[in-house]
């Protein structure tokens, strides 16, 4: 639930009431009538006019604003990636940030307690 006088950003129009997406506005109040479909009543000041909106119409700046330097940050890194030939870079980034399996991790034999026990110490040392 948003903060009265927060700042948000019209993402969507759901009940088709002209509502000029992209635009920012201000929660003034909330609609807590149970058999009202609308959550909000913000300000749009470009508009001059005040709106009742579902909470799914709208989103904090903020957010938007995080999601888009992610988005960023992501494609610069993919082309980072490609420039560099780096496969390992443009892989990782590609699966979400998961880290690829090692050797080790591939084999199919189980392994024996002393070569897990080597394998730990050798870790430990390191």
């Amino acid at each position: 639930m948003y903060k009265l006088g927060q700042r948000i950003i019209i993402i969507s129009d759901l009940f088709e009431q002209t509502l000029p997406v992209g635009e920012y506005g201000y929660i003034i109040a909330y609609d807590r009538n149970a058999d009202n479909a609308f959550d909000y009543v913000i300000r749009v000041p470009k508009a001059n006019r005040n709106f009742y909106v579902p909470a799914a119409d709208i989103e904090l700046e903020e957010v938007l604003i995080k999601q888009e330097v992610d988005r960023l940050e992501r494609e610069a890194l993919i082309d980072f990636a490609l420039a560099t030939h780096n496969a390992e870079l443009f892989h990782r980034i590609m699966n979400g940030g998961e880290e690829p399996l090692q050797e080790e991790d591939v084999e199919g034999e189980p392994q024996t307690r002393e070569e897990f026990i080597r394998q730990v110490h050798l870790k430990a040392w390191i």
